[in-house]
């Protein structure tokens, strides 16, 4: 049986490395133990923003670190901090993989779409709760809501269907990340206000275009974009028809021989 609505989900302490100050702070020299990236300065405390490769990132805040759609094995994660949460946005094999998980989700909590909880073996299922579209859940501070993540154009209504996957708001003091998973714009995405940071993917035929998620940026106006999942698509192009009220964070999501 899931558990909706009203998640409250624990995680073990984790100590992360001394975060520099700043709204976006500079990237941090990485070491064996400590979590690198950017920083996102709240109200609360700074989140680090470390990317992993096309889709997979992690968050870290205070004593949480959550990995966002994790895959690849264990390799990409080595010397980084365990998960305390794990969010996954849909079932494809680019933001979900089972051997993945069995290799470092530990007990970490995972949160996650119906579709995926199907799927995951009883060991996983027992820490996982499934979110529906529009459902709203705590991970110990960080509040988090589902949003729609899908195909909005006739033709790749196919690859990703209303309703089966989701798209994530994270809310850190007082910012919000906005992690789109895999969508086209849709009616809530538009909506959206006040997002500090937002990750949108940009490839045919299966998400966005340049066009759209430009246009998207430029609608919903987030503080700072980092376009992902854009493997084969012009960020350059992207980053020159946002629009003024955006920062275009560009990083490296595809290093060598991934």
């Amino acid at each position: 049986m899931t558990n909706r609505r009203n998640l409250v989900i624990g995680m073990a302490a984790l100590p992360l490395a001394t975060l520099v100050a700043g709204a976006l702070g500079p990237v941090l020299a990485q070491t064996a133990t400590a979590l690198d990236g950017d920083t996102l300065t709240t109200s609360d405390g700074d989140v680090v923003i470390h990317p992993v490769s096309h889709a997979s990132l992690l968050l870290g805040w205070k004593d949480q670190v959550i990995y966002v759609d994790p895959v690849g094995g264990a390799a990409p994660y080595e010397g980084l901090p365990k998960p305390t949460a794990i969010l996954i946005t849909h079932g494809h094999g680019d933001h979900f993989d089972v051997p993945t998980l069995e290799a470092i989700a530990g007990s970490a909590p995972i949160v996650t779409s119906q579709e995926v909880f199907d799927k995951l073996p009883e060991a996983l299922k027992a820490n996982a709760t499934a979110l529906a579209n529009g459902d709203k859940g705590t991970l110990v501070d960080t509040p988090v809501t589902a949003i729609p993540a899908h195909n909005t154009t006739a033709d790749r209504m196919q690859y990703h269907p209303v309703g089966v996957g989701n798209g994530y708001l994270l809310t850190f003091g007082d910012k919000i990340v906005y992690v789109a998973g895999d969508t086209e714009p849709t009616p809530e995405m538009l909506a959206l206000k006040n997002i500090a940071v937002a990750f949108l993917p940009m490839n045919l035929p299966y998400t966005m275009t340049v066009e759209q998620a430009a246009e998207a940026v430029n609608t919903f106006k987030p503080a700072v974009v980092y376009p992902y999942h854009y493997k084969g698509s012009d960020v350059e192009a992207f980053k020159t028809a946002v629009g003024p009220d955006t920062e275009v964070r560009l990083r490296e999501w595809y290093p060598p021989g991934a």
